[in-house]
């Protein structure tokens, strides 16, 4: 029989828009901050304490909660400073955040339980694009991503936690996805061949496993594979983490390096799995099986999330 003490899990939840309450507006035709209908001190209470269920859920179920959380679609440090204090978290959760440039003001960020996790360093990694057919003066910003090394029992972990730019208008972010995980694949590149700590990619990619920029970020330039993708399998078997009218997808991924399937290693693979308890699925029958999201267009449901969370679960060995 398994020992809970033994296991150790890593989460990755994109929480769908967690906005502070916007400002009343002066006139009704003044926009909103969040673009959100009607957001509120209500609607956001219910928003922070969903999510806090969504890890009660987890702790009950894995008889754990995660000792590192990414999140993204978060705006600002006040929303995750409010949800730390809420149960599960009881304030025992670090917050690792910075404002990015991103023109929706939505940011990545990444919790830590305070008693496991050592923050050696972070910082965010910021990409600017030029803006075609005009001037220098005009650019075009996206979400940064996360960087942080960290320490868990004597190992040293670097984590990335990033969304990348969506797919949207015939998918004219393409070339930025492309760009963004360019530049992450060298430096990880650098990371692995200069030392023995872990590497773990968490977020969403907007992109499944199976394509192409994803499926070849794995290896290095010689073709030898450097990362591991436990969620390709679950892609494979049908199992989606969001949804975009009829299709599933599997855009939240968490890709490790090989170090943690080495039977040496103080944190050893064990599973990869999505998070998509019967709670936090749609009570409508023609949406069975999707996620209970907050808002449908400007429809406000009142649901946790347009996503899953995914979950990787490690064996420890100390």
């Amino acid at each position: 029989m398994e020992n809970i003490n033994d296991k150790e899990l890593i989460a990755f939840y994109n929480v769908e828009n967690l906005f502070c309450p916007d400002v009343p507006r002066t006139h009704k035709l003044d926009p909103a901050f969040s673009g959100l209908q009607n957001w509120d001190e209500r609607k956001y209470q219910n928003k922070l304490l969903k999510i806090a269920q969504v890890f009660q859920l987890i702790l009950e179920s894995e008889k754990s909660l995660p000792m590192l959380i990414g999140l993204s679609e978060v705006h600002g440090r006040g929303p995750l400073e409010d949800l730390v204090k809420l149960h599960p978290f009881n304030s025992t959760y670090g917050i690792v955040h910075y404002e990015s440039m991103d023109e929706r003001g939505v940011d990545v960020a990444l919790l830590y339980d305070k008693k496991k996790i050592e923050i050696i360093s972070s910082e965010p990694i910021s990409y600017i694009f030029a803006v075609e057919n005009k001037g220098s003066e005009y650019y075009d910003t996206t979400r940064d991503v996360l960087f942080c090394k960290v320490k868990y029992l004597e190992a040293v972990m670097n984590i990335f936690v990033l969304h990348l730019p969506s797919k949207r208008e015939k998918d004219i972010n393409k070339p930025k996805r492309e760009y963004i995980l360019k530049d992450l694949h060298q430096k990880i590149i650098n990371l692995i061949s200069t030392s023995d700590e872990g590497v773990i990619i968490c977020g969403d990619f907007n992109e499944n496993p199976d394509e192409e920029m994803i499926a070849n970020f794995i290896y290095n330039e010689n073709l030898d594979k450097i990362l591991i993708n436990p969620y390709t399998d679950l892609y494979k078997d049908g199992k989606f983490s969001t949804f975009h009218y009829k299709s599933g997808l599997l855009f939240d991924q968490m890709i490790l390096s090989a170090s943690f399937f080495n039977q040496n290693s103080s944190l050893l693979f064990k599973e990869a799995k999505i998070f998509n308890h019967e709670k936090l699925s749609n009570w409508d029958k023609k949406f069975e099986g999707r996620p209970f999201r907050t808002y449908a267009g400007t429809r406000y449901l009142g649901g946790y999330s347009d996503h899953f969370p995914i979950l990787t679960s490690f064996l420890k060995k100390e």
